[in-house]
Protein backbone atom coordinates (compact mmCIF):
# COMPACT_ATOMS: atom_id res chain seq x y z
CA UNK A 1 0.00 0.00 0.00
CA UNK A 2 2.74 2.59 0.79
CA UNK A 3 4.32 1.99 -2.63
CA UNK A 4 0.97 2.17 -4.39
CA UNK A 5 0.14 5.44 -2.63
CA UNK A 6 3.61 6.77 -3.48
CA UNK A 7 3.18 5.91 -7.14
CA UNK A 8 -0.15 7.74 -7.26
CA UNK A 9 1.50 10.69 -5.49
CA UNK A 10 4.39 10.86 -7.96
CA UNK A 11 2.05 10.60 -10.94
CA UNK A 12 -0.37 13.20 -9.56
CA UNK A 13 2.48 15.62 -8.84
CA UNK A 14 3.77 15.26 -12.38
CA UNK A 15 0.36 15.90 -13.92
CA UNK A 16 -0.26 18.84 -11.58
CA UNK A 17 3.01 20.47 -12.61
CA UNK A 18 2.14 19.76 -16.25
CA UNK A 19 -1.24 21.48 -15.97
CA UNK A 20 0.05 24.48 -14.02
CA UNK A 21 3.19 25.05 -16.09
CA UNK A 22 2.93 28.53 -17.61
CA UNK A 23 6.16 28.36 -19.61
CA UNK A 24 5.50 29.11 -23.27
CA UNK A 25 7.49 28.18 -26.38
CA UNK A 26 9.92 30.76 -27.73
CA UNK A 27 8.59 33.42 -30.04
CA UNK A 28 10.20 33.85 -33.47
CA UNK A 29 12.08 36.88 -32.17
CA UNK A 30 13.39 34.88 -29.21
CA UNK A 31 14.40 32.01 -31.51
CA UNK A 32 16.56 34.37 -33.57
CA UNK A 33 18.41 35.43 -30.45
CA UNK A 34 19.33 31.89 -29.36
CA UNK A 35 23.02 31.00 -29.54
CA UNK A 36 24.33 27.43 -29.67
CA UNK A 37 27.52 28.55 -27.98
CA UNK A 38 25.56 29.12 -24.79
CA UNK A 39 25.15 25.34 -24.52
CA UNK A 40 27.86 23.32 -22.80
CA UNK A 41 30.30 21.64 -25.19
CA UNK A 42 29.21 18.12 -24.22
CA UNK A 43 25.60 18.76 -25.34
CA UNK A 44 26.16 21.24 -28.15
CA UNK A 45 26.53 18.67 -30.92
CA UNK A 46 22.92 17.52 -30.50
CA UNK A 47 21.68 20.85 -31.90
CA UNK A 48 22.77 19.75 -35.40
CA UNK A 49 20.69 16.57 -35.42
CA UNK A 50 17.19 16.04 -36.74
CA UNK A 51 15.49 12.86 -37.93
CA UNK A 52 11.80 12.08 -37.74
CA UNK A 53 12.59 8.51 -38.82
CA UNK A 54 14.84 7.92 -35.81
CA UNK A 55 12.29 9.59 -33.55
CA UNK A 56 9.65 7.14 -34.80
CA UNK A 57 11.98 4.23 -34.11
CA UNK A 58 12.47 5.45 -30.56
CA UNK A 59 8.66 5.50 -30.20
CA UNK A 60 8.57 1.83 -31.21
CA UNK A 61 11.19 0.97 -28.57
CA UNK A 62 9.20 2.90 -25.98
CA UNK A 63 6.05 0.92 -26.72
CA UNK A 64 8.05 -2.29 -26.62
CA UNK A 65 9.35 -1.42 -23.15
CA UNK A 66 5.82 -0.77 -21.88
CA UNK A 67 4.40 -4.02 -23.31
CA UNK A 68 7.41 -6.21 -22.40
CA UNK A 69 6.46 -6.81 -18.72
CA UNK A 70 3.14 -8.36 -19.76
CA UNK A 71 4.99 -10.78 -22.05
CA UNK A 72 7.89 -11.73 -19.77
CA UNK A 73 5.83 -12.05 -16.60
CA UNK A 74 3.55 -14.73 -18.08
CA UNK A 75 6.28 -17.37 -17.79
CA UNK A 76 5.63 -20.53 -15.78
CA UNK A 77 7.56 -19.32 -12.73
CA UNK A 78 5.84 -15.93 -12.44
CA UNK A 79 2.36 -16.71 -13.77
CA UNK A 80 0.89 -17.49 -10.35
CA UNK A 81 1.90 -14.03 -9.09
CA UNK A 82 1.30 -12.20 -12.35
CA UNK A 83 -1.39 -9.91 -10.92
CA UNK A 84 0.87 -8.66 -8.13
CA UNK A 85 3.85 -8.36 -10.47
CA UNK A 86 1.87 -6.32 -12.97
CA UNK A 87 0.72 -4.08 -10.12
CA UNK A 88 4.37 -3.68 -9.14
CA UNK A 89 5.18 -2.85 -12.77
CA UNK A 90 2.45 -0.23 -12.73
CA UNK A 91 4.05 1.28 -9.63
CA UNK A 92 7.43 1.40 -11.39
CA UNK A 93 5.89 3.05 -14.45
CA UNK A 94 3.88 5.57 -12.42
CA UNK A 95 6.74 6.63 -10.15
CA UNK A 96 9.15 6.95 -13.06
CA UNK A 97 6.66 8.80 -15.28
CA UNK A 98 5.65 11.10 -12.44
CA UNK A 99 9.29 11.92 -11.70
CA UNK A 100 9.95 12.49 -15.41
CA UNK A 101 6.96 14.80 -15.83
CA UNK A 102 7.96 16.72 -12.72
CA UNK A 103 11.50 17.25 -13.99
CA UNK A 104 10.32 18.35 -17.44
CA UNK A 105 7.93 20.95 -16.04
CA UNK A 106 10.30 22.23 -13.37
CA UNK A 107 13.35 22.53 -15.62
CA UNK A 108 11.64 23.66 -18.85
CA UNK A 109 14.83 22.89 -20.76
CA UNK A 110 14.88 23.76 -24.45
CA UNK A 111 15.11 20.81 -26.83
CA UNK A 112 18.16 20.74 -29.14
CA UNK A 113 16.14 20.99 -32.36
CA UNK A 114 14.96 24.43 -31.30
CA UNK A 115 18.49 25.66 -32.09
CA UNK A 116 18.46 24.07 -35.54
CA UNK A 117 17.90 26.94 -37.99
CA UNK A 118 17.31 24.50 -40.87
CA UNK A 119 13.94 23.55 -39.38
CA UNK A 120 10.72 25.50 -39.74
CA UNK A 121 9.60 27.99 -37.13
CA UNK A 122 6.47 25.89 -36.65
CA UNK A 123 8.56 22.88 -35.60
CA UNK A 124 10.84 24.91 -33.35
CA UNK A 125 7.96 26.58 -31.51
CA UNK A 126 5.86 23.47 -30.78
CA UNK A 127 4.23 22.99 -27.38
CA UNK A 128 6.76 20.30 -26.51
CA UNK A 129 9.81 22.36 -27.47
CA UNK A 130 10.85 23.24 -23.90
CA UNK A 131 10.54 19.86 -22.19
CA UNK A 132 13.88 18.25 -22.87
CA UNK A 133 15.04 17.32 -19.36
CA UNK A 134 14.75 14.46 -18.64
CA UNK A 135 14.26 12.04 -21.53
CA UNK A 136 10.97 10.26 -20.91
CA UNK A 137 11.57 7.63 -23.60
CA UNK A 138 14.90 6.70 -22.02
CA UNK A 139 13.70 6.75 -18.42
CA UNK A 140 10.69 4.56 -19.24
CA UNK A 141 12.74 2.09 -21.28
CA UNK A 142 15.30 1.85 -18.45
CA UNK A 143 12.65 1.53 -15.72
CA UNK A 144 10.78 -1.31 -17.40
CA UNK A 145 13.93 -3.11 -18.59
CA UNK A 146 15.53 -3.09 -15.15
CA UNK A 147 12.21 -4.05 -13.57
CA UNK A 148 11.94 -7.14 -15.76
CA UNK A 149 15.59 -8.11 -15.25
CA UNK A 150 15.30 -7.71 -11.48
CA UNK A 151 12.12 -9.76 -11.19
CA UNK A 152 13.38 -12.58 -13.42
CA UNK A 153 16.69 -12.67 -11.52
CA UNK A 154 14.86 -12.88 -8.19
CA UNK A 155 12.60 -15.69 -9.40
CA UNK A 156 15.58 -17.62 -10.77
CA UNK A 157 18.39 -17.23 -8.20
CA UNK A 158 20.17 -20.29 -9.65
CA UNK A 159 20.07 -19.01 -13.21
CA UNK A 160 23.09 -19.98 -15.33
CA UNK A 161 25.65 -17.13 -15.22
CA UNK A 162 25.63 -16.89 -19.01
CA UNK A 163 21.86 -16.39 -19.10
CA UNK A 164 22.04 -13.85 -16.31
CA UNK A 165 24.72 -11.88 -18.12
CA UNK A 166 22.59 -12.00 -21.28
CA UNK A 167 19.49 -10.87 -19.39
CA UNK A 168 21.19 -7.87 -17.82
CA UNK A 169 23.03 -7.02 -21.02
CA UNK A 170 19.71 -6.68 -22.84
CA UNK A 171 18.24 -4.70 -19.93
CA UNK A 172 21.22 -2.35 -20.05
CA UNK A 173 21.54 -1.96 -23.82
CA UNK A 174 17.83 -1.53 -24.65
CA UNK A 175 17.39 1.86 -22.92
CA UNK A 176 20.86 2.92 -24.11
CA UNK A 177 19.78 2.40 -27.74
CA UNK A 178 16.55 4.25 -27.01
CA UNK A 179 18.56 7.15 -25.60
CA UNK A 180 20.88 7.17 -28.60
CA UNK A 181 17.91 7.47 -30.95
CA UNK A 182 16.51 10.36 -28.91
CA UNK A 183 19.79 12.25 -29.25
CA UNK A 184 20.30 11.35 -32.92
CA UNK A 185 16.76 12.49 -33.74
CA UNK A 186 17.41 15.93 -32.23
CA UNK A 187 14.87 15.48 -29.45
CA UNK A 188 17.28 15.41 -26.51
CA UNK A 189 20.72 16.43 -25.33
CA UNK A 190 23.06 13.66 -24.10
CA UNK A 191 22.65 14.85 -20.50
CA UNK A 192 18.84 14.51 -20.81
CA UNK A 193 19.32 10.90 -21.79
CA UNK A 194 21.93 10.12 -19.13
CA UNK A 195 19.72 11.56 -16.39
CA UNK A 196 16.67 9.72 -17.73
CA UNK A 197 18.58 6.46 -17.82
CA UNK A 198 19.73 6.88 -14.22
CA UNK A 199 16.25 7.74 -12.89
CA UNK A 200 14.56 4.92 -14.78
CA UNK A 201 17.12 2.23 -13.97
CA UNK A 202 17.11 3.11 -10.28
CA UNK A 203 13.30 3.05 -10.12
CA UNK A 204 13.07 -0.23 -12.02
CA UNK A 205 15.47 -1.89 -9.59
CA UNK A 206 14.34 -0.22 -6.36
CA UNK A 207 10.62 -1.04 -6.39
CA UNK A 208 11.04 -4.84 -6.75
CA UNK A 209 13.79 -4.69 -4.12
CA UNK A 210 11.48 -2.94 -1.64
CA UNK A 211 8.72 -5.47 -2.35
CA UNK A 212 10.88 -8.48 -1.53
CA UNK A 213 9.55 -10.61 1.33
CA UNK A 214 11.49 -10.18 4.52
CA UNK A 215 11.01 -13.29 6.66
CA UNK A 216 11.02 -12.74 10.40
CA UNK A 217 13.53 -15.52 10.90
CA UNK A 218 15.93 -13.70 8.59
CA UNK A 219 15.71 -10.53 10.67
CA UNK A 220 15.66 -11.97 14.17
CA UNK A 221 17.75 -14.89 15.41
CA UNK A 222 19.22 -16.24 18.63
CA UNK A 223 21.59 -19.00 19.64
CA UNK A 224 22.95 -20.48 22.91
CA UNK A 225 26.50 -19.48 23.81
CA UNK A 226 29.00 -20.58 26.42
CA UNK A 227 31.82 -18.21 27.32
CA UNK A 228 34.33 -19.34 29.94
CA UNK A 229 31.79 -21.69 31.45
CA UNK A 230 29.02 -19.07 31.56
CA UNK A 231 25.91 -20.06 29.61
CA UNK A 232 23.76 -17.50 27.85
CA UNK A 233 21.87 -16.55 24.71
CA UNK A 234 23.06 -14.49 21.76
CA UNK A 235 20.40 -12.32 20.06
CA UNK A 236 20.70 -10.56 16.70
CA UNK A 237 18.33 -8.40 14.67
CA UNK A 238 18.90 -7.39 11.07
CA UNK A 239 17.43 -4.02 10.09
Amino acid sequence: MPYLVSSVGFLSTGYLLEKTNKTKPFTIQELNSLNKNDINSFDRGATYYWSENLANKSDVLLMGAIVAPVVFLTTKSTRKNMGWLLLMGLEVFSINYGATLSAKNLMNRTRPYVYNTELSYETRTGNDSRKAFISGHTSTAAAMSFFIATVISDYHPDMHPGLKIGLWSVATIYPAVTGYLRVASGKHFPTDVIAGYAVGAFTGWLIPFLHKKRHKEDKFSFAPVNINGNAGLYFSYKF
